[in-house]
């Protein structure tokens, strides 16, 4: 089964905003049929494309069922389901967008939010779904604010994770480690880097040769140092010049000279084949890795036996003393299901029954994600998994990864500059630098 990962690719629509939105006025309106890939038969027979990324496995099984009951239960409507690798369907989806044809854009799709969604949004290509679908949001409404553009909501997000250290307990039992606090401070958490070493165990992996994942730990620094409203008005007023960013950095110059990651950790991917960073704590290289809610699926995958360990074992990322941000608050993102601007009113219905309390039952329980439907969330299977709902759910805020929060043009000069600094070649006030300089290019 195919969990939803990270991928370094983004939907690139920023830069063709004003050629999209020229494309797409010649759209269909909802319910015609003309747009989308939906096609109105005679008769009012209905077709709707759905683009998912479980392409297999379990999940593609499971979903492939969903359309199947969907299809049952509203006669006259077929649904077109096309699962496709995570990386695939972004690209998919890119060349679908840029080329302003109503037929090759899904009616029904994945979205990731932030400064990508309001790109969509910008150009035309999404429809609001506030009113269309107020009795879903209504229910999932702590979840859709990363997916809401002026306060119209354009996408109902269906799993929301978190991301976080995954770590062997084996390992940390063979270093001394017995007493692990699902929320450390800093000094704690050096504390188990001096163990693992003495101990001669690699703390930690991270691929960064995919760049992202060593961004990770900017990012939730800045979510430990910088209060939530200081990073939204940030990037609002595109102005970084709060000291917590710098101290963001400051902090992570602090982790580099501990020296705890795997050799070779700059050309490292983030998770493929054994040498991966997943593949490192998959094999037990490594004691820890800082990843999402998809590393369990991802370290079973990178298994022989292609089982889930039940060595893995869950903390958050440690807090700072005086730090500003709330220490409830966390760093993750998730994903939800938008509808385009020409799809018939069917695949509103369908977007919809996505998130009803049976398939975020099945979902929850097949450890798909991490559900946003409330009646879902004491259904997943791995217990590990599990225990992310109630520090999700504590009431403080998810920091959307950076990256996805600001858009492609801006998110990649941030995670250039981050990976800089990996390498010894930046320091914190050039990874400010670097997010301003973009986004005052646009």
């Amino acid at each position: 089964m195919t969990r939803t990962m990270r991928g370094a690719t983004a939907v690139a629509i920023g830069a063709t905003v004003s050629l999209l939105a020229a494309a797409c006025a010649g759209q269909g309106t909802a319910g015609q049929g003309d747009g989308g890939g939906g096609e109105t038969a005679e008769g009012g027979d209905v077709t709707i494309t759905w683009w998912h990324n479980s392409n297999q496995g379990e999940g593609k099984e499971y979903y492939d069922q969903v359309a199947a009951d969907f299809e049952e239960a509203n006669p006259g409507v077929t649904v077109d389901v096309q699962a496709m690798q995570h990386e695939d369907m972004l690209t998919k989806l890119q060349a679908a967008f840029q080329s302003g044809d109503d037929a090759q854009i899904p009616d029904v799709y994945m979205s990731r939010g932030g400064g990508e969604l309001k790109a969509e949004v910008e150009a035309g290509l999404v429809r609001d779904l506030t009113e269309d679908a107020s009795d879903t949001i209504e229910k999932i409404s702590a979840f859709t604010g990363q997916y809401s553009v002026d306060d119209k909501v354009y996408a109902l997000p269906f799993s929301m994770g978190l991301v976080g250290f995954w770590y062997n307990k084996n390992l940390f039992e063979q270093a001394g480690i017995t007493d692990v606090s699902q929320n450390p401070t800093i000094e704690e958490f050096y504390g188990w880097i001096d163990q693992l070493k003495a101990a001669g165990i690699t703390p930690a992996s991270v691929g960064a040769g995919d760049k992202w994942p060593a961004a990770h730990y900017w990012y939730y620094n800045v979510v430990r140092e910088c209060p939530f409203d200081t990073v939204e008005t940030a990037i609002a007023e595109k102005d970084y010049s709060d000291p917590c960013f710098t101290k963001a950095g400051e902090d992570l110059q602090e982790l580099l000279a501990k020296e705890p990651f795997n050799p070779g950790f700059l050309a490292t991917p983030a998770q493929t084949g054994p040498t991966s960073a997943s593949g490192l704590l998959a094999t037990e290289k490594v004691a820890m890795e800082l990843a999402g809610h998809w590393e369990p699926g991802v370290v079973g995958g990178l298994r022989e036996d292609g089982q889930v360990p039940d060595f893995l074992g869950w903390f958050a990322y440690p807090t700072f003393p005086g730090q500003q941000g709330d220490p409830q608050d966390q760093m993750g993102g998730g994903d939800a299901w938008s509808v385009s601007a020409g799809a018939p009113d069917a695949a509103v219905d369908f977007a919809e029954h996505l998130l009803s309390d049976e398939v975020q039952t099945g979902f929850a329980e097949l450890d798909m994600g991490l559900p946003t439907n409330p009646a879902a969330t004491g259904s997943l299977a791995n217990e590990t998994l599990a225990q992310l709902i109630p520090v999700r759910d504590s009431g403080g805020n998810t920091q959307l990864y950076l990256d996805t929060r600001l858009g492609q043009s801006v998110g990649q000069s941030m995670n250039d500059a981050i990976a800089l600094m990996f390498a010894g070649q930046a320091g914190p006030q050039e990874i400010v630098e670097a997010i301003e300089s973009a986004a005052a290019r646009g």
